[in-house]
């Protein structure tokens, strides 16, 4: 089949940013799901298309891309009727960029760092020295939603797109106190209220959450 194939499990908030960004600009695409749990990433078919092994990975008429952060990119640059959420504009856009790899180095990794050994090892006592990188990330974005509705401005981009699907993940292992951070809760719901969330991210972050909460028996000191 030609077209947009993502490859993907709809635990993975990676491969949820990807769903928000093709569901934004209203794009057709199949999807096909890969159990990362039952291993069917690591078929000798998946690692020549791609190395790493990891979802999401993108097939576009034959163009495979992986990392979430890149295929979005990638997606509004050549199928977006605009740049809005992609601005051209050489601030905004490092902007943008500067978001993502938050997302990639602080958020992304302080949820994976905790949940890695949980899904490989069947960890389910969390130090709570560990959690210290979550509350990280919910302060920065705190502090980067100080004067606008969106992580780059008032207007939606794929920042914002990838790191709800991150930051909506992080309440599995410390709940978003909403009073501490009243910026980012707001935020939290504005994105809610995207007509697409729901498919693209809510349920399936709702099955992820479900997962780490009855994987993760305690947080201790």
């Amino acid at each position: 089949m030609s077209g947009i194939i993502i490859y993907g499990h709809d635990i993975s908030p990676a491969v949820r940013a990807c769903l928000l960004t093709l569901k934004a600009l209203k794009l057709q695409f199949e999807y096909k799901h890969v159990d990362i749990l039952a291993g069917e990433q690591l078929t000798d078919d998946f690692i020549k298309h791609n190395p790493q092994h990891t979802v999401p990975t993108l097939n576009d008429n034959g163009i495979w891309l992986w990392d979430s952060h890149a295929i979005c990119a990638y997606l509004v640059d050549k199928y977006g009727k605009d740049d809005a959420l992609y601005p051209r504009d050489l601030v905004l856009r490092a902007r943008v960029h500067q978001r993502l790899f938050f997302d990639a180095s602080i958020l992304f990794m302080s949820l994976r760092f905790i949940t890695r050994p949980m899904f490989k090892n069947n960890v389910s006592i969390v130090p709570r020295e560990k959690t210290l990188g979550i509350i990280e990330g919910y302060t920065l974005l705190e502090k980067f939603l100080t004067s606008s509705s969106y992580l780059v401005g008032d207007c939606l981009t794929i920042a914002d797109l990838c790191c709800v699907a991150t930051a909506s993940s992080l309440g599995g292992v410390v709940e978003l106190d909403t009073k501490k951070y009243p910026k980012l809760s707001a935020w939290m719901e504005r994105m809610k209220k995207l007509p697409y969330y729901e498919e693209a991210n809510g349920w399936g972050c709702k099955r992820y959450l479900d997962m780490l909460q009855t994987r993760l028996t305690a947080i201790v000191s």
